[in-house]
C-alpha cells in the first residue's frame, strides 16, 4: 500500500467510557435556532450523556482527534468522538481504521469490489485498500463533541 499519510493526517487517543458514574444534567426543551422561545426559561428533565451517548458499552471508546484530514466533514483537531465497535462499517460511514500499526478517521467508500478511505479535506489524498493492505475498520463514529 502506497504511503499517502501526512504528518498532520488524523490519529486518535483511545479510552473507554465510565459507565458505573451517572451524570445526569438538566436538559433545555427545544432550544429555538430561530425567534426566541418562551419555554427557554424552564428546565424539562435531566439527561444522562452515558446513556445518550453508549448504546453498546462494552464496544465503545472515545478518541480525540489529532489532525485536520476530516475537516469538511465538520471533524476537528481536538475533538472528541464516541466509537461504536458493534456497529457495521456501511458504505458512507465515518471510521476509525487500524492501517498498518496506526489508526487513522476516514469515510468509507465501497465502490464495487473496492474499498476506499476518503478523507474530507483536499490537502489529503483518499486511500485505496487492497488485498495486501494491512486495514482493519476498527469502528464506527456515532457522535462528535466539539469543544468552543
Amino acid at each position: 500500500m502506497k504511503d499517502n499519510k501526512k504528518p498532520s493526517e488524523v490519529t486518535l487517543e483511545l479510552v473507554t467510557p465510565e459507565m458505573e458514574t451517572a451524570a445526569e444534567l438538566p436538559v433545555l426543551p427545544g432550544i429555538s435556532a430561530g425567534f426566541p422561545s418562551p419555554a427557554a426559561d424552564f428546565m424539562d428533565s435531566s439527561i444522562d450523556l452515558n446513556k445518550t451517548l453508549i448504546q453498546h458499552p462494552a464496544a465503545t471508546f472515545f478518541g480525540r482527534v489529532k489532525g485536520e484530514s476530516m475537516r469538511d466533514a465538520g471533524i476537528d483537531d481536538g475533538d472528541l468522538l464516541v466509537i461504536d465497535k458493534s456497529l457495521p462499517p456501511i458504505d458512507g460511514r465515518i471510521v476509525v481504521c487500524y492501517i498498518d500499526g496506526e489508526f487513522t478517521l476516514k469515510r468509507i467508500s465501497m465502490r464495487q469490489e473496492e474499498l476506499w478511505l476518503i478523507p474530507a479535506n483536499p490537502k489529503f489524498k483518499p486511500i485505496q485498500c487492497n488485498p495486501e493492505s494491512d486495514v482493519r475498520l476498527w469502528g464506527v463514529v456515532t457522535y462528535v463533541i466539539k469543544k468552543f
